[in-house]
Protein backbone atom coordinates (compact mmCIF):
# COMPACT_ATOMS: atom_id res chain seq x y z
CA UNK A 1 0.00 0.00 0.00
CA UNK A 2 0.91 3.34 -0.42
CA UNK A 3 2.02 5.46 2.26
CA UNK A 4 0.24 8.37 1.21
CA UNK A 5 -3.02 6.41 2.49
CA UNK A 6 -1.58 5.03 5.63
CA UNK A 7 -2.99 5.97 8.89
CA UNK A 8 -0.52 8.20 11.15
CA UNK A 9 -0.15 7.53 14.19
CA UNK A 10 -0.05 9.32 17.44
CA UNK A 11 4.03 8.66 17.37
CA UNK A 12 4.37 11.09 14.20
CA UNK A 13 2.22 13.70 15.80
CA UNK A 14 2.99 17.02 15.68
CA UNK A 15 5.71 17.86 18.06
CA UNK A 16 5.52 21.91 18.73
CA UNK A 17 2.92 21.88 21.47
CA UNK A 18 0.54 19.74 19.82
CA UNK A 19 0.71 17.70 23.04
CA UNK A 20 -0.85 20.56 25.60
CA UNK A 21 3.00 21.36 26.65
CA UNK A 22 2.86 24.53 26.07
CA UNK A 23 1.37 26.90 22.81
CA UNK A 24 3.39 27.25 19.85
CA UNK A 25 5.53 29.94 18.88
CA UNK A 26 4.81 32.85 17.47
CA UNK A 27 5.53 33.01 13.64
CA UNK A 28 9.38 34.49 13.60
CA UNK A 29 8.81 34.60 17.77
CA UNK A 30 12.00 33.69 19.60
CA UNK A 31 11.68 31.00 22.40
CA UNK A 32 12.93 33.46 25.08
CA UNK A 33 13.65 31.46 28.26
CA UNK A 34 15.10 32.08 31.88
CA UNK A 35 18.48 30.20 32.74
CA UNK A 36 16.53 28.42 35.77
CA UNK A 37 13.62 27.69 33.23
CA UNK A 38 16.16 26.61 30.98
CA UNK A 39 17.69 24.31 33.82
CA UNK A 40 14.15 23.11 34.14
CA UNK A 41 13.75 21.57 31.07
CA UNK A 42 17.08 20.12 30.58
CA UNK A 43 16.83 18.54 33.34
CA UNK A 44 13.32 16.86 32.63
CA UNK A 45 14.82 15.79 28.97
CA UNK A 46 17.88 14.31 30.57
CA UNK A 47 15.81 12.53 33.43
CA UNK A 48 13.42 11.31 30.65
CA UNK A 49 16.33 9.87 28.51
CA UNK A 50 18.71 8.73 31.08
CA UNK A 51 16.11 7.14 33.47
CA UNK A 52 12.40 7.05 32.49
CA UNK A 53 12.97 6.04 29.14
CA UNK A 54 15.07 2.86 29.85
CA UNK A 55 12.90 1.61 32.91
CA UNK A 56 10.01 1.51 30.50
CA UNK A 57 12.05 -0.06 27.62
CA UNK A 58 12.95 -2.83 30.22
CA UNK A 59 9.52 -3.29 31.46
CA UNK A 60 8.03 -3.51 27.88
CA UNK A 61 10.72 -6.19 26.59
CA UNK A 62 10.08 -8.26 29.92
CA UNK A 63 6.15 -7.75 28.96
CA UNK A 64 6.86 -8.94 25.19
CA UNK A 65 8.28 -12.12 26.30
CA UNK A 66 5.79 -13.59 28.13
CA UNK A 67 3.53 -14.13 25.01
CA UNK A 68 0.59 -12.90 23.58
CA UNK A 69 0.81 -9.14 23.07
CA UNK A 70 -2.63 -8.40 22.22
CA UNK A 71 -3.97 -8.82 25.93
CA UNK A 72 -0.38 -7.98 27.67
CA UNK A 73 -1.52 -4.91 30.13
CA UNK A 74 2.35 -4.08 30.80
CA UNK A 75 3.02 -4.51 26.95
CA UNK A 76 0.24 -2.30 25.59
CA UNK A 77 0.86 0.37 28.67
CA UNK A 78 4.51 0.24 28.01
CA UNK A 79 4.25 0.69 24.36
CA UNK A 80 2.30 3.39 24.85
CA UNK A 81 3.94 5.46 27.53
CA UNK A 82 7.15 4.53 25.57
CA UNK A 83 5.56 7.03 22.51
CA UNK A 84 4.26 9.34 25.26
CA UNK A 85 7.95 9.44 26.15
CA UNK A 86 9.68 9.94 23.36
CA UNK A 87 7.31 12.45 21.69
CA UNK A 88 8.20 14.93 25.08
CA UNK A 89 12.21 14.07 24.47
CA UNK A 90 11.60 15.28 20.22
CA UNK A 91 9.28 18.18 21.89
CA UNK A 92 12.28 19.18 24.40
CA UNK A 93 15.00 19.10 22.35
CA UNK A 94 13.46 21.21 19.55
CA UNK A 95 12.58 24.10 22.09
CA UNK A 96 16.01 23.99 23.44
CA UNK A 97 17.47 23.89 20.52
CA UNK A 98 16.15 27.14 19.73
CA UNK A 99 15.66 28.31 23.04
CA UNK A 100 17.21 32.16 24.22
CA UNK A 101 18.76 32.13 27.16
CA UNK A 102 17.89 35.73 29.15
CA UNK A 103 18.67 36.67 32.37
CA UNK A 104 16.16 39.13 33.65
CA UNK A 105 18.59 39.93 36.46
CA UNK A 106 20.30 42.28 34.23
CA UNK A 107 17.36 44.63 34.54
CA UNK A 108 17.75 44.86 38.45
CA UNK A 109 16.87 47.95 39.67
CA UNK A 110 15.59 49.19 36.78
CA UNK A 111 11.56 50.18 36.48
CA UNK A 112 10.81 49.64 32.36
CA UNK A 113 8.82 46.19 31.80
CA UNK A 114 11.03 43.72 30.11
CA UNK A 115 11.00 40.13 29.70
CA UNK A 116 11.47 38.42 33.54
CA UNK A 117 9.92 41.19 35.24
CA UNK A 118 7.80 40.98 38.21
CA UNK A 119 4.57 43.65 37.57
CA UNK A 120 2.10 44.76 40.44
CA UNK A 121 -1.03 46.50 38.53
CA UNK A 122 -3.87 48.02 39.13
CA UNK A 123 -7.13 47.17 37.08
CA UNK A 124 -9.92 50.20 37.24
CA UNK A 125 -11.60 49.23 39.94
CA UNK A 126 -8.33 49.50 42.55
CA UNK A 127 -7.92 45.24 42.36
CA UNK A 128 -4.19 44.96 42.43
CA UNK A 129 -2.29 41.86 40.70
CA UNK A 130 1.31 40.71 40.54
CA UNK A 131 2.33 38.99 37.48
CA UNK A 132 5.84 37.29 36.41
CA UNK A 133 6.16 37.39 32.83
CA UNK A 134 8.76 34.19 31.48
CA UNK A 135 8.99 32.19 28.41
CA UNK A 136 6.17 29.78 27.50
CA UNK A 137 7.54 26.52 28.36
CA UNK A 138 8.58 27.91 32.06
CA UNK A 139 5.36 30.06 33.18
CA UNK A 140 2.72 29.11 35.53
CA UNK A 141 -0.71 30.57 35.74
CA UNK A 142 -0.98 29.18 39.38
CA UNK A 143 2.32 30.80 40.59
CA UNK A 144 1.36 34.19 38.54
CA UNK A 145 3.28 33.47 35.79
CA UNK A 146 2.69 34.43 32.28
CA UNK A 147 3.90 34.15 28.97
CA UNK A 148 5.87 36.93 27.28
CA UNK A 149 3.27 36.24 24.53
CA UNK A 150 0.27 36.43 26.44
CA UNK A 151 -2.36 39.88 26.28
CA UNK A 152 -1.18 41.19 29.57
CA UNK A 153 2.55 40.71 28.93
CA UNK A 154 2.35 42.23 25.90
CA UNK A 155 0.49 45.17 27.38
CA UNK A 156 2.92 45.91 30.21
CA UNK A 157 6.40 45.57 27.84
CA UNK A 158 7.85 48.33 27.17
CA UNK A 159 5.98 50.45 29.92
CA UNK A 160 7.48 51.76 33.37
CA UNK A 161 6.03 52.70 36.94
CA UNK A 162 3.11 55.15 37.00
CA UNK A 163 2.02 54.38 33.12
CA UNK A 164 -1.44 53.68 32.09
CA UNK A 165 -2.00 51.02 29.48
CA UNK A 166 -4.52 49.26 27.42
CA UNK A 167 -5.25 45.81 27.67
CA UNK A 168 -7.19 44.24 25.24
CA UNK A 169 -9.05 41.05 26.28
CA UNK A 170 -11.83 39.36 24.95
CA UNK A 171 -14.38 40.32 27.29
CA UNK A 172 -13.12 44.15 26.13
CA UNK A 173 -10.30 46.40 26.57
CA UNK A 174 -9.15 47.35 30.43
CA UNK A 175 -7.53 50.15 31.51
CA UNK A 176 -4.51 49.08 34.00
CA UNK A 177 -1.71 51.49 36.15
CA UNK A 178 2.05 49.72 36.66
CA UNK A 179 2.40 50.03 40.16
CA UNK A 180 5.62 48.55 40.46
CA UNK A 181 8.41 46.54 38.37
CA UNK A 182 11.09 44.46 40.29
CA UNK A 183 13.62 41.96 38.91
CA UNK A 184 15.64 39.35 40.51
CA UNK A 185 18.81 40.40 41.78
CA UNK A 186 21.80 39.36 40.19
CA UNK A 187 23.87 36.43 41.25
CA UNK A 188 27.20 36.61 42.55
CA UNK A 189 30.08 35.48 40.79
CA UNK A 190 30.38 31.53 40.58
CA UNK A 191 27.31 31.24 42.13
CA UNK A 192 24.87 28.13 40.58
Amino acid sequence: MNKAFTKETDSDADDDGADGASPPLPAGGKNYITPEGYARLRDELLQLMDEERPKIVETVHWAAKNGDRSENGDYLYGKKRLREIDRRIRFLTKRLEIAEVTDPSVHHGRDQVFFGATVLYADETGDERSVTILGIDEAESAKSQVSWISPIARALLKSREGDVVRLVTPGGAHDVEILSVSYPAPRPAGAS
